[in-house]
């Protein structure tokens, strides 16, 4: 099949450049045929995010968002920034004293599902080819150029044979392709390898989130309260991170856990720290009496401009955090995705409106791109990162405030280690025992995963592929404890004794897998690649 424009994923980014892709050949009267291409079962399955949204990119792309319906349903209210000292104790910031950039007037606490779900109606309406059930597993490059994309087959059995109902993956072909994926794209990943895109930049850093849906009692419930928050449990163990809380509509919070992928000791579960959290008062009081209805986790990119790559390559473009267009100074990337699509739709489109036939690398994009307030929101934070890295949430904080707050400090701080590499031998650091859950306020993987819905056809080959089988056992278990059976947050990876011979056995059980992608990026020998399972498999998040 062949296309003018080929997106793929059908996140903020995506839709967005589909969107501002139609509005533009609508107004020209010109015919543009678009196609994107999702590999969740719905639009918003696999989209994961806290999520307070600012909205001025949707401003910018929708005018009218509020009159169309945009599920955007809660402004923020009020702001409380609390730092956790141990179990027991807090601390609750001034206003005056946080950088401003996380601050939330005239943002909304949302679903960012529901919102990708408005986006996709949106983008149809126009005229937009959604395809959601379609995997992108292979990059189309011909002499140099990316083409398109095949689509993953479907219908294969474990041991790769031809299942009853086997269907082969579809060409799709365009005159540009955009690639935005979210963090850690499978095709992202290849394109910057390929293309050399990270020539120069430093180490791409990243976070696991993990984020659990609570309906609570409404006593307890302050529709558009936004907490954010940082220290116990991860500062017990030298990590880094920060949780949030939000008070949705309907009786609803979202609460949540980042642990910053640079940690050090190959004992911590990002999983069992968020757990333990949820016990502090701070949370435990409006969680409390109430009933957990949904989970899920996803990575997040968030070196964000001294990591940020090239985003331009022949014959397409990467955008959003496939890019890693997130500002994690905001805690936000929405905003910073969609103009990133948006500025993408534009220079395609000018493109192809003077007669391009594609192929070519637009290099006008990056000249747009960098004159955008996204851009120069992202170049101002720069330090935020490599800051609370270097010195710690107080020392880092008080940087942060001084050059958000006060003025632009001229320096910028970089952190050049890869976050897989930070990982220190077990043997040198001390396991970290975790209280066993109690069924009411922390639960265990294995019930958590049944509450994101995922599920992959049966018997079909692995998408979570070891460059080595030996090195699990033979080199991340003796060194590090093997961390995957800690690292994923869905209970994928195990040890366990062989049924015949007692002996260590490496188990991948990838039907658990939610797609967060932490194992591709965590893994200490870089052993693991993540790649697309059937389309439509994974996890189907309701209102995430």
């Amino acid at each position: 099949m062949e296309f003018d424009v080929v997106i793929v994923g059908a996140g903020p980014a995506g839709l967005s450049a589909a969107i501002r892709l139609m509005q533009q050949a609508n107004d020209a009267s010109q015919e543009l045929t678009v196609c994107v291409v999702e590999k969740g079962s719905e639009v918003g399955a696999h989209i994961l995010s806290g999520a307070v949204i600012e909205p001025s990119a949707l401003n910018e792309l929708i005018p009218d968002w509020k009159a169309q319906g945009a599920p955007l349903l809660t402004e923020v209210t009020e702001d409380q920034i609390v730092m956790l000292k141990d179990a027991e104790n807090s601390q609750t910031f001034p206003n005056a004293i946080v950088p401003k950039t996380m601050h939330n007037e005239g943002n909304y606490i949302v679903s960012l599902g529901n919102v990708c779900r408005w986006l996709a109606q949106q983008a149809e309406n126009l005229g937009v080819e959604v395809f959601p059930g379609f995997a992108a597993s292979e990059l189309i490059i011909e002499d140099g150029i990316v083409r398109g994309i095949i689509t993953g087959d479907m219908g294969v059995a474990a041991d790769g044979s031809e299942k009853h109902d086997f269907m082969p993956g579809m060409e799709l072909r365009a005159k540009y392709t955009l690639f935005s994926e979210g963090s850690r794209g499978h095709l992202g990943k290849q394109l910057i390898s390929q293309f050399k895109l990270d020539e120069g930049k430093d180490a791409q850093h990243y976070g696991i989130g993990i984020k659990e849906l609570w309906d609570i009692d409404p006593a307890k419930h302050q529709a558009g309260l936004v907490v954010h928050g940082s220290g116990w449990p991860l500062s017990e163990n030298g990590a880094s991170g920060g949780f949030f809380l939000y008070h949705a509509e309907n009786n609803q919070v979202v609460v949540g856990l980042i642990t910053d992928l640079n940690y050090s000791n190959p004992h911590l579960s990002p999983f069992d720290e968020f757990q333990r959290m949820k016990h502090h008062p701070v949370l435990k009081q409006y969680l409390e009496g109430g009933k957990r209805v949904s989970y899920g986790a996803r990575a997040i990119t968030k070196g964000g401009y001294n990591c940020l790559p090239k985003m331009t390559f022949p014959g397409g473009l990467l955008i959003g955090c496939d890019a890693g267009t997130l500002n994690f100074s905001k805690i936000k990337g929405t905003h910073t995705a969609m103009k990133s699509g948006m500025v993408a739709a534009e220079t395609i489109f000018s493109a192809i409106q003077g007669g391009d036939e594609g192929g070519k690398e637009l290099t006008a994009f990056t000249a747009a791109w960098e004159s955008t307030w996204a851009f120069k929101e992202l170049y101002g934070s720069r330090n935020f990162g490599p800051a609370m890295h270097k010195f710690g949430p107080m020392l880092g904080g008080a940087f942060n405030f001084v050059d958000q707050n006060l003025f632009s400090i001229p320096v910028t701080l970089h952190d050049t280690e890869e976050d897989y590499a930070q990982l220190k031998p077990a043997a040198s650091v001390s396991p970290i025992q975790y209280p066993k859950p109690d069924g009411v306020l922390s639960f265990d993987k294995l019930t958590s995963v049944f509450l994101s819905n995922t599920n992959h056809a049966e018997d079909q080959p692995c998408h979570l592929k070891l460059k080595d089988d030996s090195i699990p056992l033979q080199v991340n278990l003796p060194k590090w404890a093997e961390p995957a059976q800690r690292f994923c947050p869905a209970g994928v990876y195990e040890v366990v004794k062989d049924d015949v011979t007692g002996a260590d056995r490496f188990q991948i059980n990838s039907q658990n897998c939610v797609h967060c992608k932490t194992c591709d990026i965590k893994d200490p020998s870089q052993n693991i690649t993540w790649v697309t399972p059937e389309g439509a498999g994974g996890p189907n998040y309701p209102n995430m």
